[in-house]
């Protein structure tokens, strides 16, 4: 039976890699990825049968919930505009680096796309989770799973194409449709 510390070390990278995947903040992406182990040391997790897929549903919940209060407070901060009109904010060396960080080109392409669909391209493509363990992770009907799939595709491509890669680059990825592999483009 594995301890706590061999599950957070086994599990530790791909929950901090989903959360920045999908908060891109690295700050926050360490804080919920503390708040994840909270929740599963806290909870019974030796019963669970498939522990990868727990944590990750775990994570993305976690990674959602953050990400609606944290567009909740842009929003009340944008509303309350006018009080802060004038005062020139200046950006924190941290503020840059952190910036610096999420300037590589997936991520920023990823970032594009909405939480929902980036959520099922990061379980699917990044972890290489099949399309029913995507779904059972997010709690959606596999039809859901394949839909969002398949639109984060087509959203890519079209990301893709703004960004000025040309086709050849990203064409063949692997595209799980029936739930066995086959090669398609993002067309």
């Amino acid at each position: 039976m594995e301890s706590n510390r061999e599950v957070f070390e086994t599990y530790n990278k791909d929950v901090y890699r989903t959360c920045y995947y999908m908060v891109h903040d690295a700050a926050d992406a360490e804080d919920l990825c503390q708040e994840v182990f909270i929740t599963v040391f806290r909870s019974d997790w030796q019963c669970i049968d498939y522990l990868k897929s727990w944590i990750m549903k775990i994570t993305v919940n976690a990674c959602l919930n953050h990400l609606k209060r944290r567009r909740s407070l842009q929003h009340k901060l944008a509303d309350n505009l006018h009080l802060f009109q004038g005062k020139g904010v200046a950006k924190s060396v941290e503020g840059l680096v952190e910036q610096k960080e999420t300037s590589q080109e997936w991520v920023v392409y990823l970032s594009r796309l909405p939480v929902k669909i980036r959520a099922v391209l990061t379980l699917r493509y990044m972890h290489d989770f099949s399309l029913a363990e995507v779904s059972e992770a997010l709690s959606i009907p596999l039809g859901t799973t394949k839909s969002r799939l398949h639109k984060g595709l087509k959203l890519m491509k079209n990301v893709l194409l703004e960004a000025g890669m040309p086709e050849e680059a990203w064409k063949g990825e692997p595209y799980e449709a029936t739930g066995r592999c086959t090669q398609a483009s993002i067309k």
